[in-house]
């Protein structure tokens, strides 16, 4: 069972808006997730090896939002929130709770556009209250010839159900998601992938890049974001000590690889992460896909 707490603050403002998610603001409607995927980067003691134990509901963020939003609002100060950014706002108490669905109400009342990053298919639940959004939002100023207010990206780190039942084993299946994906495209609302972690060696071959981008424009993808994995912590609970096992257990052959790759740095090598985007390009250019959200 999650644990109910409350909050004083739920909308934080972005110092600088990213290129691929648009943030002006990110809302986190609960702590701790239970998807549980091993290299994720919020991982640590706080919330222990199965991150799911450690779920937290902020009973009293609407009453909070609300304040924030109107305070906001009044000062025309409408811009792209993202849900969420640690963690994500369909987790399956979601189906119980109703909480995003609550948050997203109240972007619909102030007019502020949102962008939805999820790896789970609930999402399609709100999809009447994001048509919604997406007609009556109210853009940022150097932003006002964009015509879409509610986007929609799902991610992945791989599409073989496999390694996503090793490396993500609360996950929603990867073939889940590409249903749901191609619902959102059918929509027609601006729809793609956060292509990340990719798992060196395991979902970030050559050969492997192709056959994601070949299903993501199936399923009406319009952009990736292709990113690597980032890896750090010494403390069993720790995302580079969780998929530093699961390698050895499931790929033995990749361990010393992995070794290597992470001896100095919680990131790949500077080489690697070149020759990784250059083969996303490839793919990307082979099927269309926008590197970034595009502006139509």
């Amino acid at each position: 069972m999650p644990r109910y707490i409350t909050v004083t603050s739920l909308l934080n403002r972005t110092k600088q808006r990213d290129p691929w998610f648009l943030d002006d603001y990110t809302i986190n409607p609960f702590s701790g997730c239970a998807f549980n995927c091993l290299y994720c980067y919020i991982r640590g003691s706080k919330y222990g090896i199965n991150m799911a134990e450690k779920l937290s509901v902020k009973e009293n963020a609407l009453a909070i939002l609300r304040r924030q939003l109107a305070a906001r609002a009044r000062k025309q100060q409408q811009g792209f929130v993202v849900l969420s950014s640690a963690t994500d706002a369909y987790l399956p108490l979601e189906e119980k709770e109703m909480l995003t669905r609550g948050i997203l109400e109240l972007l619909l009342e102030y007019r502020f556009p949102v962008h939805i990053i999820t790896r789970s298919p609930l999402v399609l639940r709100d999809l009447d209250l994001l048509r919604q959004i997406n007609e009556q939002a109210l853009l940022p100023p150097d932003m006002a010839s964009y015509k879409h207010k509610a986007m929609i990206t799902f991610s992945f780190s791989t599409i073989d159900p496999v390694v996503g039942r090793q490396f993500e084993p609360g996950a929603p299946d990867p073939a889940q998601r590409l249903l749901a994906l191609k619902s959102c495209a059918n929509e027609g609302f601006m729809t793609g992938v956060s292509l990340m972690p990719l798992l060196p060696f395991i979902s970030d071959r050559p050969e492997q890049l192709s056959r994601l981008y070949a299903a993501f424009h199936e399923h009406g993808a319009r952009y990736v974001f292709p990113a690597s994995i980032t890896l750090w912590g010494e403390e069993a609970a720790d995302s580079k000590q969780l998929v530093m096992q699961a390698v050895q257990q499931h790929y033995p052959q990749y361990a010393e690889q992995y070794r290597l790759l992470f001896s100095h740095n919680s990131q790949v090598p500077a080489a690697y992460n070149t020759a990784l985007k250059a083969a996303a390009a490839v793919a990307a250019g082979r099927y269309g896909l926008f590197p970034q959200i595009p502006f139509e």
